[in-house]
């Protein structure tokens, strides 16, 4: 039995583009909060107020967002994580939104409580609220715009064996980043829908449309923070990599027509990255290096764990990227 001595850092340990990002939208956030909250007590303007300190709740989930990329840098050499600190990505991701299904849940109770007991609407101030809040978090989105894909590196990995082996970093979801981008669009979104709502209560007299566009944002948020609750989840538990990957993994190693694949997990662990773990029966075994090397180079895998037999005894086993 033979193994490839290497680290677990896989890139973790530079700084994501995500992070960059997050820090100039919490910057912007927490300006606009500050502005706000401070209007709001100097003019005694009750929206205003409501707003910067709905704010405040904002700048403080983006917080927990770039508090997760850099506690995965600082702790990225850690032996306690077994396979490097990428899952706090996702488990940074999952936290966001749970909070952002609370946010929902809140804006829905509102929205209830709005349709049974109605509220004055001083609408020209309220839609000012409005217009600057879509304003910033516009801003922020355009900031966040990169939230579906991170290329900012190419990872190398250096074995006993003398060989450099290379990932080209590929697609991949950021979780920790999309969940920000949620926040920001979530809160986007509240801002076109209630200066909607507000227009035509001031205009038309409908005003039973802002707690309706309220009821109707909070179903749209509970749905995209439900998405991401299953996707980081899904990485949390561990969960096999998507059929693609399996397929090309599978292709891959069978396609002499003597080998075939007798179990095989693959599974992420970082934003784009995952482990693999294959046992093989063949008739001719093979060095597993030679298995490891037939692995497109694509895929991300950066751990795998090759098991490989002839005529049903172990032959070898062999880890690494």
């Amino acid at each position: 039995m033979t193994h490839s001595t290497h680290d677990h850092v896989f890139g973790q340990d530079q700084p994501r583009a995500g992070e960059r990002r997050t820090v100039i939208v919490i910057a912007i956030t927490a300006v606009t909060m500050v502005v706000e909250i401070a209007a709001g007590l100097a003019f005694g303007s009750m929206a205003l107020l409501a707003d910067g300190l709905h704010m405040a709740s904002h700048t403080a989930a983006l917080g927990l967002a770039a508090f997760a990329y850099v506690y995965a840098r600082k702790r990225a050499r850690d032996p306690r994580f077994s396979f490097g600190t990428g899952k706090v990505n996702a488990l940074s991701g999952f936290a966001g939104a749970v909070v952002l299904a609370g946010f929902a849940l809140v804006m829905l109770v509102e929205s209830i409580g709005r349709f049974l007991a109605p509220v004055p609407i001083v609408f020209d101030q309220a839609i000012l609220v409005a217009a600057a809040g879509f304003v910033v978090n516009a801003v922020s989105m355009v900031v966040l715009g990169g939230h579906h894909h991170d290329h900012d590196h190419e990872d190398q990995y250096d074995h006993d064996h003398g060989q450099d082996h290379h990932h080209e970093d590929h697609h991949h979801e950021d979780h920790n980043l999309r969940s920000a981008y949620l926040h920001v669009l979530a809160d986007a979104l509240t801002s076109v829908l209630a200066i909607f709502a507000l227009l035509a209560g001031k205009y038309f007299g409908t005003v039973w449309l802002d707690p309706a566009m309220g009821v109707l944002g909070a179903g749209l948020v509970i749905r995209w923070a439900w998405g991401l609750l299953r996707q980081s989840g899904k990485v949390l538990l561990d969960g096999q990599a998507p059929a693609p990957v399996l397929k090309a993994v599978t292709e891959a190693l069978e396609r002499d027509g003597t080998t075939r694949i007798l179990d095989l997990h693959v599974w992420s662990i970082g934003p784009g990255y995952y482990a693999a773990e294959v046992a093989l029966e063949t008739a001719d075994p093979e060095d597993p290096d030679h298995y490891r090397k037939l692995l497109p180079p694509d895929l991300g895998l950066v751990h795998v764990t090759v098991e490989v037999r002839g005529n049903g005894v172990l032959a070898d086993r062999s880890e690494g990227a």
